[in-house]
């Protein structure tokens, strides 16, 4: 019975070494995703947005989802 939990033992030891290394990998992951997107969104806002460009900007959807719709939002009776 000893050496079963000798062996539980281990398998601890190596699935907590495990989760440790996948952690440290995700973490990196994540990392490398969010400074890319950071990126993107600094080049949005510099390149495409920059130099006053942005009264010259055209979203696609403004006018279209309004934040008050009379027609939902009206009084009954």
């Amino acid at each position: 019975m000893t050496s079963f939990f000798l062996f539980l033992s281990k398998v601890f030891k190596w699935s907590f070494g495990f989760f440790d290394t996948f952690g440290n990998v995700l973490n990196w992951v994540l990392f490398i995703v969010c400074c890319a997107l950071f990126t993107y969104w600094c080049y949005v806002l510099v390149k495409t947005l920059g130099n006053n460009k942005d009264k010259d900007y055209y979203s696609p959807t403004e006018g279209k989802f309004p934040y008050y719709d009379p027609n939902i939002y009206k009084k009954e009776g």
